[in-house]
């Protein structure tokens, strides 16, 4: 792809396309109505067409199906049988329009039909959504890639740390301390913004749970936690923002609300992340735990949070407590569009969140504990 400068002053990307018909009319037609948003190649035979792909890929192929020597369905079939050319999305063009017709070419592989004669604008229409689809799909696949990845290289250094602290020391625990404050680090890393959150959170965290200790509260669900295994795990909440773009992660204004919707997305990344490592080490509480902390620590009481939109005691314990630890270190602390919020103010904020974002019960252990929120470390452990 090109970069292109428009007339209104902005730098746009080009998508190569190529069109392929023995009509030099019909390639005349589509070139002048696409030219001025795509890299257009003009090939009057399928034979130029395999020619050229041997030096270009283009993003999207329009090919005619009725044309001399080797027809559209024939070359469909030569472009799908190649590696090289497989994924390129074809859509035909065609003058025949009988539903057999339209079954076969989908049938062969191709996304779509646009009938001839063809109209200017929704002939660039057609090609735009289709455009925009693959590019995103291109994208979600790039994404996924970066996330199998990542899996595998957290998998692979889980393996071989395990192995080495194992052979020292013998102590699983040290070795599951020594990966997460890693992942930690490299979230943290790439948000210039959040320095220490982690460690803040697992203090707000332990304050709670005390506090619940203390006054019997949830204490069915509290005796079946191992809890420093969960304090552990809960440093991987925001492990999803790995696969945020720098861009947004450390843009130092405001989201615009796109950009918000694609920074929601970290929660539910998270989950695939650690969902991948839990497939080689099944029954890990260790990563139930985790797993339960990047999921849900966004959902809120009244079913308004994401990404599932959980409500009241569906979303689990550990995920009502992370909200609460969570918000109040982000309303604490200070970021590029904003100051950082008295701690008197933060313990307001997050009493009058109670019963909409917070557990009601949970709120009131905090009301209790809020003392030891405000001792919480800005640099360093606790």
């Amino acid at each position: 792809m090109e970069k292109a400068d428009y007339a209104d002053g902005t730098d746009r990307t080009y998508s190569m396309i190529m069109i392929v018909d023995d009509s030099i009319a019909n390639l005349k037609v589509a070139k002048n109505a696409l030219s001025e948003f795509y890299d257009v190649f003009t090939v009057p035979s399928a034979a130029k067409m395999f020619d050229l792909l041997k030096r270009n890929k283009p993003e999207l192929i329009l090919l005619d199906i009725d044309m001399p020597e080797m027809n559209g369905h024939e070359a469909i079939k030569v472009l799908k049988d190649d590696p090289d050319t497989r994924d390129i999305p074809v859509i035909f063009l065609t003058g025949m329009s009988s539903p057999e017709d339209e079954l076969e070419g989908l049938s062969l592989g191709a996304i779509d039909y646009i009938s001839k004669p063809f109209m200017p604008q929704l002939l660039r229409k057609r090609v735009e959504l289709h455009i925009t689809v693959e590019t995103q799909k291109r994208l979600l696949e790039e994404q996924t890639k970066k996330l199998e990845k990542q899996g595998a290289e957290l998998k692979h250094f889980n393996e071989n740390l395990q192995k080495m602290v194992a052979e020292k020391t013998g102590n699983v625990l040290e070795l599951q301390r020594a990966i997460l404050k890693t992942v930690a680090d490299l979230v943290e890393n790439r948000d210039g913004t959040t320095g220490g959150h982690v460690e803040r959170t697992q203090h707000g965290l332990k304050a709670l749970i005390d506090g619940m200790v203390d006054l019997g509260l949830y204490k069915d669900q509290i005796c079946e936690w191992d809890i420093d295994l969960m304090l552990e795990s809960s440093q991987l909440h925001d492990v999803g923002k790995i696969a945020i773009a720098d861009s947004i992660l450390n843009k130092p204004a405001r989201l615009t609300a796109e950009e918000f919707d694609e920074m929601k997305k970290h929660a539910a990344l998270g989950v695939k992340i650690i969902e991948q490592i839990e497939k080689e080490t099944p029954d890990s509480d260790f990563l139930k735990y985790a797993k339960i902390f990047a999921g849900t620590h966004q959902e809120k009481w009244d079913g308004s949070g994401y990404p599932n939109g959980l409500a009241g005691e569906d979303i689990p314990l550990p995920g009502r407590l992370m909200a609460i630890a969570d918000v109040y270190d982000a309303l604490v602390s200070e970021r590029p569009y904003k100051k950082p919020c008295p701690h008197e103010e933060a313990v307001r904020i997050i009493l009058e969140g109670r019963g909409a974002h917070f557990d009601p019960v949970l709120v009131d252990v905090f009301e209790q504990v809020s003392d030891r929120f405000a001792g919480a470390p800005r640099e360093g452990g606790f």
